[in-house]
C-alpha cells in the first residue's frame, strides 16, 4: 500500500521537530550556547512550507491552483535552483489539479536524486518519498494499460475467430445450396426426359 503525500509529510515534520528537541537538549548539556535557528528546526520549517503549499494546491479553487502552478514555473524558469525544481516537481506530482503531470515530475525528481548533494537533507527525504510514490503510481498505470491492451487484443482475436467461423458456415451453406440446386436441376432434367419418353411411346406402338 502506497503512502499518501498528505499523510507522510506531517509525520516527517513531527519527526524533524523531535530531532530538533533532542539536538537542543544535547546542546544544553554541553553548556554550548544554542544557535537561534537549529538545522532541525530549519528542516521542519522547510518541509512545513512545502506541506502548506501542497495543501493550498489541493484545497484551492481552480484559479488559485493555476496561480500556484504558474508561480512555481516562473520561479523555476527565472532561477532553476534545486529547491525551485523540487517545488515544481512536488506540485506536478500532486493529483487533484489540472496541471498534474507525474511523468514530468518523475523526470525532475530523478534528475535531483542523481545529485542528491544539491538538496538539503529534508528536501532529499521529501524528494525520495515523492519519487517512490510516483514510480509506484506510474508502474501501476503502465500495468493497467498493458492489461487493457491485452483484453482488447483478446477480444479482437475472439471476434475475428467468431467471424471466421461464421464466414466458414456461410460459405458452407452457400456450397450446399449450390449443390442442392444442381441436384434439383438434374432431377428436373431427368424428369423431363422421362416425360418426353413416355409421351413418345404411344406413337411408336401404332407404327
Amino acid at each position: 500500500m502506497r503512502t499518501r503525500p498528505d499523510l507522510f509529510l506531517p509525520v516527517l515534520v513531527s519527526a524533524l521537530a523531535c530531532a530538533g528537541c533532542v539536538g537542543g537538549l544535547a546542546t544544553q548539556r554541553s553548556n554550548t550556547p544554542a544557535p537561534v535557528t537549529t538545522p532541525a528546526i530549519s528542516a521542519s520549517a522547510l518541509v512545513g512550507s512545502y506541506l502548506e503549499l501542497l495543501q493550498r494546491l489541493v484545497a484551492g479553487a481552480p484559479a488559485e491552483q493555476a496561480e500556484i502552478v504558474a508561480s512555481a514555473q516562473r520561479d523555476y524558469d527565472f532561477a532553476p535552483t534545486p529547491s525551485h525544481e523540487l517545488k515544481l516537481a512536488l506540485i506536478l506530482g500532486t493529483p487533484g489539479h489540472p496541471a498534474t503531470d507525474r511523468t514530468r515530475a518523475q523526470a525532475q525528481l530523478r534528475e535531483l536524486m542523481a545529485s542528491p548533494e544539491v538538496l538539503l537533507p529534508a528536501e532529499r527525504a521529501l524528494a525520495f518519498l515523492e519519487l517512490s510514490q510516483i514510480d509506484d503510481h506510474l508502474t501501476l498505470e503502465a500495468e493497467n494499460r498493458r492489461l487493457q491492451a491485452e483484453a482488447v487484443r483478446a477480444d479482437r482475436e475472439h471476434t475475428a475467430s467468431a467471424n471466421h467461423r461464421l464466414q466458414t458456415e456461410v460459405d458452407e451453406n452457400a456450397r450446399l445450396r449450390k449443390e442442392l440446386d444442381e441436384a434439383r436441376a438434374k432431377l428436373a432434367a431427368i424428369a423431363n426426359i422421362e416425360r418426353s419418353l413416355n409421351e413418345r411411346k404411344p406413337g411408336t406402338t401404332d407404327r
